[in-house]
């Protein structure tokens, strides 16, 4: 059962000293968040988000989060063109913590609806690219996962392994994705500090542009494709913008990282079955085993969009979109937190205690080159190829020195 909103008010005045809240009122969505929230109001109108973990892995979460708040300092903050979450308060409960913050302004919306405004698109783009333009130096000292371009290719091999090993994952999908990871060229970029669990509800809006981002317990350096993976899930070309707008910001200095994006918004499928796995659920085994399967079908039935004249093809896999839409988002028990090398994509941003699943799509429109071809089974790949070829002597050769 949630907590009520003055039982949290009650706690929150045991977290902060001196804490005299004149008005509270329940935060969680639909109750059914990895949270139990409270938005409070003290006398001197000051607002406060107070919010206790309801199992462990939002405990976990929470921590992460905490740490990489701390490591945020004003110094780092102040690179940045929007708010970050302060840290008020905590006080013990029921075996675990309650945290108070301060409430930013702005308001969240969803995929579609936030990259709707070419000026909302463009902010977004931006508040990505200063992200990614911190020193990395902060991340090391707070004790925060650093990973090497190998690395992040290492852990993606890791994780099509796991998910080969459940004997689940179509055979299409596993060469697609091999090919993938064999491509050398898509795997030479420049890791930064990235958030790490961006999603739409991340974002807070005012006056069309992004006053604060959320949700910081991704916060590593690592592969900055993951930090535009949620955009695939947008329409329309103001989505586009977003993207075109980060690249200009950071100079264009890796130019495949649109295809690593498609990359891990279709391992987010992976992940899905084998989080059903690990919980023994048999209804998410069974959901993700429908959604692959799907997958595969557009693989071999969709036209490929190639995303430069000078690049391989690359799936387009808009129908997927609809699978995922409706797929919740709740971070794998033992997962061992968004910081560890083979973070979990599920969750949910900070005070936004409801979320979905990654939805899949992708560009085809202003900016994109398309380039449209019989052969609809290609990899995610720069090196062209199909993903219904067998690997060769070399990609295998490869693979076997990456892993």
């Amino acid at each position: 059962m949630a907590r009520s909103h003055l039982t949290l008010a009650a706690l929150a005045t045991n977290a902060v000293p001196e804490l005299d809240v004149a008005h509270a009122r329940n935060h969680s969505h639909a109750g059914d968040g990895l949270f139990d929230s409270a938005l409070l109001i003290t006398r001197d109108e000051r607002e406060l988000i107070i919010r206790v973990p309801t199992s462990q892995a939002a405990e976990t979460e929470q921590s992460a989060d905490l740490v990489a708040l701390r490591a945020l300092t004003t110094g780092n903050r102040s690179r940045l063109p929007f708010d970050v979450p302060v840290f008020v308060g905590q006080a013990p409960f029921e075996g675990t913590r309650a945290v108070v913050y301060e409430r930013l302004p702005g308001a969240s919306y969803d995929a579609d609806a936030l990259t709707g405004h070419e000026g909302v698109s463009g902010s977004i783009g931006r508040a990505i690219a200063a992200i990614h333009g911190l020193p990395s130096a902060f991340i090391g000292d707070a004790g925060l996962v650093q990973q090497s371009a190998q690395d992040c290719r290492t852990s993606t091999i890791d994780l099509i392994d796991r998910a080969a090993n459940t004997g689940k994952l179509p055979a299409a999908l596993l060469r697609r994705w091999e090919l993938a990871t064999d491509d050398d060229a898509l795997w030479q970029f420049a890791p930064t500090v990235i958030h790490g669990s961006l999603t739409a509800e991340s974002f807070l809006i005012s006056d069309d542009a992004v006053c604060g981002v959320l949700g910081w317990s991704g916060l590593c350096v690592g592969d900055p494709a993951r930090d535009l993976n949620w955009l695939l899930a947008a329409r329309g070309s103001a989505a586009e913008t977003a993207v075109a707008t980060y690249t200009a910001a950071r100079q264009g200095n890796d130019p495949l990282i649109t295809q690593r994006a498609m990359l891990y918004a279709e391992l987010e499928l992976a992940r899905w079955l084998l989080h059903g796995v690990d919980t023994h659920d048999e209804a998410i085994v069974e959901d993700a085993v429908s959604m692959l399967d799907g997958l595969v079908d557009n693989v071999h039935s969709h036209t490929m969009n190639s995303l430069s004249p000078d690049t391989g093809p690359i799936l387009s896999v808009s129908d997927v979109e609809s699978m995922l839409k409706d797929t919740p988002r709740t971070q794998a028990a033992g997962s061992g937190g968004r910081n560890s090398d083979e973070s979990s994509d599920y969750g949910t941003s900070e005070f936004a205690d409801t979320g979905s699943f990654a939805r899949v799509t992708s560009f085809d429109g202003t900016g994109f080159d398309t380039d449209y071809t019989d052969d609809a089974t290609g990899p995610i790949s720069t090196t062209g190829g199909t993903a219904d070829a067998p690997a060769t002597d070399d990609q295998a050769a490869k693979r076997s020195a990456s892993e």
